[in-house]
């Protein structure tokens, strides 16, 4: 084999291997996209389920009588905690 045919199968073979690194680095992109989907989804739901129990919290401080929202109060300056503390954790979390 003369030095130009060994030179051009040598740059082929490393065209090749490029090539699947490129295919690896698209596949792992790939993944990380859905990994952060997954996260976000996860995020949102959690907010979500604290969002209706605060919000439940909320109905059941406004309908009960004046002995019944002092009761209540607690448990909702608690939801509200909960909630704000998931927001704030939650954006601080994506923007790193």
């Amino acid at each position: 084999m003369d030095t130009k045919e060994a030179f051009k199968q040598k740059v082929e073979a490393e065209v090749e291997l490029a090539q699947a690194k490129l295919a690896e680095l698209k596949a792992q992109a790939k993944s990380s996209v859905a990994d952060a989907q997954i996260k976000y989804a996860e995020q949102a739901a959690e907010l979500e389920q604290k969002v209706e129990a605060t919000k439940a919290k909320l109905k059941e401080v406004s309908e009960a009588g004046a002995e019944g929202r002092e009761r209540l109060k607690g448990g909702m300056e608690s939801a509200w905690s909960s909630l704000s503390t998931a927001v704030r954790d939650t954006i601080a979390k994506f923007k790193q």
